[in-house]
Order: C-alpha cells, then structure tokens, then sequence
C-alpha cells in the first residue's frame, strides 16, 4: 500500500517496500525562541535554511509548523509553505491543529500535502477529514482519542481502525491514511519503546497501512539524544514503520538508510553506495 506526495516537481512514495521516507522535523518553533521571534516579525530566512539544510541532510520531506501565540496562524502557515516550496522541491507536512490554518494551508500548498494530522476523537475526525478530502491530500491519524494516549498497543491499533473507517467514510482511501502509533519518552516509562513497537507491528499486520511518528520524542529529557534516536529507528522500521518526522543529524540519517539497506529496501544497496560515492567526491573538494 503506498502513499503518494508530491511537491511542485518532486514524488515521494511512502510503502513497505520503499525506502524509509525521512520527514524533516525542523521548521517547528516549538521551544526556538529566536525563530518564533523572527516569524512574529515576518522574517522568514530561517524558514529558508532550514529547508535546504534538511534536504541537503537527506529529509525526503519537510514537516511546517507554525504554531505560535499571538499570530494569525492562517496566514503564517501559508507564507511559510510557500517559502519552503521555493527553498526545496520537495513534498511537505503541513502542520497544525487549527482547522482554518489547514484550510489556509492546504489552499496555498502546490502539489499533494500530507496534513498533520488527525486524532480518534469524533469531533475532530468531522472537522479534518473534509478538508482533507476537499483538496484531495493525505492524512496523518494519531493513535489516541478523547481518552487521552492509551497504554496498550491493542487500544491503539483499535483507535487506528477508528480513524481509517472514518477517512474512508469521507471518501479518503486507506492508503491515504498514514497512522502515528505514538511515540512516547523512556526516560518516563522504560518500557514506552517496546509498547510503540508493539503498536506498529499490530497496526501493520491488521490494517496494512503506513505509518509514522515522531522520533525524536523517545529520547525527551536524555542525554545523546541522537544515539537514542538512532537505535530506536531500525527497530520501528523492522517492525514495519514506513516514515517519520525527526532529526536529519548524520547519525540518524545514515542509521535510516543503513536500515534500508538491510530490510531489502535498497535494492543491491544502490543508494547508499551512491551518497558514499558523494561523501568521497565532498571530501576530495576540500
């Protein structure tokens, strides 16, 4: 089952059997004092760099948020898209709980946008899925509803199936319904990872649809998050996780497509021998 996204000029397919797809998580002033300051004030370079650092890192997409107070986040989430539109040809996440930012969003996006995202809750579910279906785009479904995260694994592939019968309802295909089985901290229950995997392997085996999370939230509160993020990345993907937003620091990146490689998901290791070959010409230049 693949999910198909597009940017003005550029595809990404997400699947089992394709290559991981990395989804930036960077443009998110969420906790970047300097960069919500700088949105505020109508600034949006940072927005720019950020883009082309990521894709240069190797994101396959970028997740925009715009998500502060005292803004009109309507109009801010469609001027940031745009400007990472023209910063990089590549298909984007857009990010919001707002409903009329969505509507904003999604109006000003060229291609096909992947909208992060919805919850179980009925409220919700009436509220997103229209737009979602109106502008014909994907859609993330968070495993949790109106009970809050659930505990099990099996309560989360339940609110999964919720979230797929309700999209389909709406006339969004299962293939266009990426789920997030939910990311939670170690560093607050040790076996939150274990429980997450559980999730995806459940989730995959019982509805055959795509996933994602954010990554990077397993090692909140850590030291060496990086490495944290890294080991956790081959073991969701093993258990049939197909993308996620998160770090593109080299030691996930490379962890990402090390695994693709293994799973079978880069056939005779094409890709990775080619961004060796790169590093190499990279390194030569200097």
């Amino acid at each position: 089952m693949d999910t198909v996204l597009k940017g003005r000029s550029s595809t990404v397919v997400i699947g089992s059997g394709q290559p991981f797809c990395i989804i930036g998580e960077r443009i998110n002033p969420t906790g970047r004092k300097q960069f919500a300051e700088q949105l505020r004030n109508g600034d949006l370079a940072t927005v720019t760099a950020d883009a082309q650092a990521q894709v240069e890192a190797g994101a396959d997409m970028l997740d925009v948020n715009a998500g502060i107070p005292l803004v009109d986040e309507a109009e801010l989430l469609a001027k940031m898209l745009r400007t990472a539109q023209d910063a990089a040809d590549v298909p984007l996440v857009i990010d919001s709980s707002v409903v009329e930012a969505l509507e904003a969003g999604l109006s000003a996006y060229e291609g096909r946008a992947l909208v992060n995202s919805v919850t179980g809750e009925d409220e919700r579910l009436e509220e997103i899925l229209p737009i979602v279906a109106k502008h014909g785009a994907a859609v993330i479904g968070l495993a949790n509803d109106e009970t809050g995260i659930p505990e099990t694994a099996q309560q989360r592939l339940e609110i999964a199936t919720k979230v797929v019968e309700a999209a389909r309802d709406h006339g969004i295909a299962p293939a266009d319904v990426v789920i997030d089985p939910l990311a939670m901290t170690v560093g607050a229950d040790t076996d939150a990872v274990n429980t997450t995997l559980e999730a995806i392997s459940l989730i995959r085996d019982d509805l055959g649809v795509n996933m994602c999370l954010g990554a990077s939230n397993v090692s909140f509160g850590l030291p060496q998050r990086h490495v944290l993020n890294a080991a956790f990345l081959p073991m969701a993907m093993a258990a049939g996780l197909t993308s996620a937003i998160m770090n593109t620091a080299p030691v996930c990146v490379e962890s990402v497509r090390a695994s693709d490689l293994l799973l079978g998901h880069d056939p005779w290791g094409a890709r990775w021998i080619a961004a060796h070959r790169e590093r190499l010409k990279q390194a030569q230049a200097v």
